[in-house]
């Protein structure tokens, strides 16, 4: 989602619409030790030459691969596409074929991880990530078909591929950059949070806070598909959300509506054709210390809003985070007068506040809030804070970042539930 992805992973299988996925290694980790990567990726000028349209003519190219070393070497081919725009892609936005030349026959499919679109292909009639075998000294050339499909969103611009292998084992990836007609503004989803004051209702500072969610969309075009945000929560002293009975509600109409765990928080979807002409919309959000609430102490909330494709690509691709404090209830009693002349009875003792939490409910009341989105800062006095984590479908995924770790996803729903787990668990 974010930019986060390590260096390296465990290996892993994942079994994905009944095929068993071989694990990726990080890009970065040599192929061999002690030896030079030895395979290098050359892709040829696209014919015919010219723009990609929506639903128009597909392109091709032929794609080599030759091995430099004197011993045979395995090729696993992974090709990365990215647009430039703020729509991540769905399947059916990109037409892909792969046909081999001097290669073996060959299958190929389309791919998510992270958000991300991957083209995939193997020897024909294997499992998927068996590798090609290049022979020593020698090439492997395919002929990749490419074209826009009709669903290709309307906020994307041209589509960069990155051709390279997922097992380490390239010195040298190919990109292209094929331009797409008619030419756009390519911009972002830009989504933070601010305006974190004590609730309204005079609810004790550190038992309710009220906040501010916002989403704009920047630059040419419109989503084609609704946008679906959901809201996660962690606690700076390990205490679960669910043990603090923090309570997220929406307000709609008005009115304060209780949010449910059930369905990850999930908000009303933005709908379909949102885009710059829409402008900003906001959601204002309120958590709140419910009865229940095991909190033993003052502790740091970190609230995450991330927004999806409400369908298909549903990895979050764009995400904001807000800071606020919450502390146990305090009930103080008054003191039981003891019955005259009664040396047995102990007078009852009232308990104080904590230092701590008197002092953070002070603090916290004189807290500046700077956001940054795309250029534009919004400041704002109150008492949290809030912060714009990432935006846009680009290159910063963790999916592009030095081509780290991924996962090849038939769909994004095990991408979409691993995210939220790895989320739980952040402090």
């Amino acid at each position: 989602m974010s930019a986060r992805a390590t260096a390296a992973a465990a290996a892993t299988a994942v079994a994905v619409a009944g095929t068993v996925l071989m694990p990726l290694s990080a890009y970065a980790a040599p192929a061999e030790t002690g030896n030079q990567r030895p395979l290098k990726i050359t892709m040829g000028a696209p014919a015919p030459s010219g723009p990609l349209t929506r639903g128009g003519a597909a392109e091709t190219f032929e794609l080599t691969v030759a091995n430099t070393s004197d011993q045979p070497h395995s090729f696993h081919p992974w090709i990365l596409g990215t647009p430039a725009g703020a729509s991540p892609l769905q399947k059916s936005d990109v037409l892909f074929k792969v046909e081999g030349v001097t290669a073996p026959a060959t299958e190929s499919f389309i791919g998510q991880q992270d958000g991300g679109w991957q083209g995939i292909f193997h020897p024909a009639g294997k499992k998927v990530g068996e590798p090609f075998e290049v022979p020593a000294g020698g090439k492997l050339t395919w002929k990749v078909t490419i074209g826009l499909g009709k669903s290709y969103p309307t906020n994307d611009g041209d589509l960069k591929l990155q051709a390279t292998s997922y097992d380490a084992d390239v010195t040298e990836a190919g990109t292209l950059i094929f331009k797409t007609d008619p030419v756009i503004k390519p911009g972002s989803l830009e989504t933070w949070i601010d305006r974190i004051n004590p609730c309204q209702d005079k609810t004790a500072e550190l038992q309710c806070r009220e906040m501010d969610l916002h989403h704009r969309a920047t630059g040419d075009g419109e989503f084609g598909t609704a946008l679906a945000t959901y809201l996660t929560m962690n606690l700076s002293d390990g205490t679960s959300a669910e043990e603090a009975d923090i309570r997220l509600q929406v307000q709609t109409d008005g009115q304060w509506k209780d949010l449910s765990a059930k369905d990850g928080y999930r908000l009303a979807d933005i709908p379909k054709g949102f885009g710059e002409a829409s402008g900003e919309r906001k959601v204002h959000l309120r958590a709140k210390v419910g009865p229940n609430s095991k909190l033993k102490k003052e502790s740091t909330v970190t609230l995450y809003a991330e927004t999806a494709l409400a369908e298909g690509n549903t990895h979050p691709f764009v995400d904001a985070q807000a800071k606020f404090k919450v502390a146990p209830a305090t009930t103080p009693t008054s003191p039981s007068p003891s019955p005259s002349g009664s040396a047995t009875t102990k007078p009852s003792t009232s308990p104080s506040p904590s230092a701590s939490a008197s002092a953070s409910a002070s603090a916290s009341a004189t807290t500046t809030t700077t956001t940054t989105t795309g250029g534009n800062t919004h400041t704002t006095g109150n008492g949290g804070s809030g912060s714009l984590a990432h935006t846009g479908a680009d290159s910063n995924t963790g999916l592009y970042s030095g081509l780290a770790v991924v996962l090849v996803g038939l769909g994004g729903a095990a991408a979409w539930l691993g995210a939220r787990r790895r989320k739980a668990v952040r402090g």
